[in-house]
């Protein structure tokens, strides 16, 4: 919970307060006294009366009632500090910039988690420990610099790490990015990024609330807040873009299923994010790059001109946004003709338009313009430095002022970081938003480019045999036994092949007899049957039958052999995994032996409806293997889709499934059969 006192105190109180701007207590008081807070401002400190200016007291029972409260004091001192400030002072936020809590072992943990308790008890919001503040337009509680001027607007920066948020925040500002919130939750012990993402969207107001959204996050505590806020902030016209760090994969113990072996907790970020319509980055440069291009218009196209006076750098990003889908396309002779006699001999205008190193402001303005005209074109990028020996401040006015007028995008590089620094300075301050590198804003195009709107709807489908199911599964734990699983299928209507259970030759002689040839024939027991070679195909006789029974039965851990009929066609799978916190990770790609081989996979997370399901298949690499390829029926991918909607609804109905497999799915056209199933249920075998 984000309480009103946060956002806009009427009052605050630096509880160690100092006037070494040096340490936390004197920068955080500084920033507070010099930026736009305008209530009444009191610092604590038991040496002091007056500190920089501000009314002092020596402890906080001395305080009057305050609003927000500042803590820069030792750990041990803040648990005493927040509780007294909370119960005696009415205080309804508490900043807490102090490390040493969780970070630090159980003493830490236990001292954080009883300030989260107070703070939720009083209905307070607790920030931290082990952050560096917040600020916005309201007042600019942070010990750090710089201190941006905050406009409303402007992005919002929610970060975990304290220092992260810094070098973020130093990285936006020298690429002109502006901010209106920058929220430090630190710990994140009572208020966490996902907390601070739903005040966010429930505070949203088109025109004054942030446009776009940075996030740096270490733990996602509430994924399915996260979830929810995010998209409902995408709806309203946000952008968001995020790091996800201190990913790892315990892989403690030993998959059930393909499914379980190749699926990871990194994934479920990564389709957590895809569903928030989040756009993920894997570093800062890449975030604040996203950041950088969010507050450009949105680009309409994948058609891109690169407008240049140095070849090599409109190559490099020609090679990049073409191999990554976008298109640079040629401009012909013809079309370019007249603007082509206004440049200087030797330049071209193929695209990129190089106007060479010689090229005048006025000759890059004619440029902008003709490309702003062209139907062909959807965005501009100009890179333009300089070598030193003269001024670059005209081409960048003529960059500024259009991109104000230009309807389309127009991205700028400027990479003279040092040659033409005065003047990229004067471009920033004139509110304009630059890149240094063609790399990291052609792999910004790129994410942009690939992105894909979050489908609208949450609901998976509700399978008609419900009651049915959950009294089948009800109470089981471990792996399921063959039989019940395919009973699941049956109930589920998720069509599968004839078979039948032997233990003994005579049993397996009369079950080819009633299924008919061709036959497979599988090993019953071991969890993988192809790695220990328990799987026979196109058995077509008696004898056979006799021969590979023989074999089967005798394959270490074997309980029984299983005959069924033999499918023909694509061999494609369906198979979850359960990520602790997530929830139930659905995955969908070529089936068989080749799932962990090729590894051509899409996932996303439960529920999922058609559409969602759809927009898996059609992004696998093999996705025209299923529509038919050299002369082979493929598999219609609306009965594929049907299959994970159902598998969705299963788990909507029985949570407490931890793996699970249809592998292969085996068929062509519209038939589709699942020839083998593998279900392990939460708690011990």
């Amino acid at each position: 919970m984000i309480t009103p006192q946060l956002i806009k105190p009427k009052s605050i109180a630096v509880v160690g307060a100092s006037d070494n701007l040096g340490k936390p207590g004197g920068k955080v008081l500084y920033n507070i006294k010099n930026g736009n807070f305008d209530g009444e401002l009191y610092a604590v400190n038991p040496k002091h009366e007056r500190i920089q200016g501000v009314p002092t007291f020596k402890s906080i029972s001395d305080l009057p009632q305050t609003d927000l409260a500042i803590l820069a004091i030792p750990a041990k001192l803040s648990l005493p500090a927040v509780k007294g400030l909370l119960e005696e002072k009415g205080t309804k936020a508490v900043i807490v910039l102090s490390a040493g809590f969780s970070e630090m072992g159980p003493m830490g943990r236990k001292m954080e988690q009883e300030m989260s308790r107070l703070a939720e008890r009083h209905q307070a919001t607790l920030i931290g420990p082990n952050c560096i503040g917040v600020m916005n337009p309201y007042h600019q509680s942070v010990f750090i610099s710089p201190v941006p001027e905050m406009e409303w607007g402007g992005a919002a920066l929610v970060s975990s790490s304290g220092a992260t948020s810094v070098f973020i925040l130093e990285s936006a500002l020298s690429k002109g990015l502006a901010f209106s919130s920058i929220f430090s939750v630190g710990n994140g012990g009572h208020t966490c990024v996902d907390d601070v993402l739903e005040y966010l969207n429930d505070t949203y107001e088109h025109g004054r609330s942030p446009q776009s959204i940075l996030i740096y996050i270490e733990s996602i505590r509430k994924p399915q807040l996260l979830l929810r806020s995010a998209r409902e902030l995408v709806a309203k016209g946000c952008r968001i873009a995020a790091v996800k760090s201190g990913i790892s994969d315990a892989g403690g113990r030993a998959a059930a299923s393909h499914t379980g072996a190749m699926l990871n907790s990194d994934m479920a970020v990564d389709a957590l994010f895809r569903k928030a319509g989040i756009i993920r980055c894997n570093s800062r440069s890449e975030l604040t790059a996203m950041g950088a291009l969010f507050q450009h218009p949105r680009l309409k196209g994948k058609r891109i001109a690169i407008i240049t006076h140095a070849g090599g750098p409109g190559v490099m990003l020609t090679d990049l946004l073409s191999t990554g889908g976008m298109e640079v396309p040629r401009l012909s002779d013809e079309l370019m003709q007249g603007l082509r006699e206004e440049l200087f001999e030797g330049a071209s205008t193929a695209n990129p338009i190089d106007i060479l190193a010689t090229g005048t402001a006025e000759q890059l303005e004619r440029c902008i313009t003709f490309c702003e005209g062209l139907d062909t074109i959807d965005g501009m990028v100009v890179i333009f430095g300089s070598p030193g020996l003269f001024s670059n401040i005209d081409v960048y006015r003529v960059i500024r002022e259009q991109q104000n007028i230009c309807r389309k995008p127009v991205y700028t590089i400027l990479p003279s970081i040092l040659n033409a620094k005065e003047e990229m300075d004067q471009f920033v301050q004139a509110g304009g938003v630059l890149f240094d590198d063609e790399y990291l804003l052609g792999n910004a195009l790129l994410s942009e480019s690939r992105y894909v709107a979050p489908v609208t709807e949450m609901e998976g489908v509700r399978l008609k045999n419900a009651e049915k199911i959950s009294e089948l599964l009800k109470g089981r734990k471990g792996l399921v036994d063959i039989r019940t699983g395919f009973e699941l299928l049956d109930l589920m209507e998720v069509k599968r092949p004839m078979h039948l259970m032997t233990s003994s030759e005579t049993e397996a002689m009369d079950a080819a007899r009633k299924i008919g040839f061709p036959l497979v024939m599988k090993v019953v027991g071991p969890l993988h049957k192809s790695d220990v070679g328990g799987v026979v195909l196109d058995v077509t006789t008696p004898d056979a039958v006799r021969t590979h029974f023989s074999r089967l039965i005798g394959i270490k851990d074997a309980t029984g052999v299983e005959l069924c009929q033999m499918e023909r066609g694509l061999e494609l799978f369906v198979g979850v995994k359960k990520e602790p916190c997530f929830g139930h990770l659905i995955t969908c790609g070529l089936g068989g032996i080749f799932v962990e081989i090729l590894n051509d996979i899409q996932y996303a997370l439960a529920p999922v409806g058609m559409s969602e399901a759809l927009q898996m298949i059609r992004s696998l690499k093999s996705y025209k293997l299923l529509q038919g390829a050299r002369g082979k029926e493929g598999i219609s991918e609306e009965v594929l889709a049907d299959v994970i909607c159902k598998v969705s609804g299963l788990l909507t109905l029985v949570p407490e499934i931890e793996e699970m497999d249809l592998n292969p799915l085996i068929g062509h056209g519209r038939h589709l059969s699942a020839v083998d199933v593998v279900i392990r249920m939460g708690g011990a075998q």
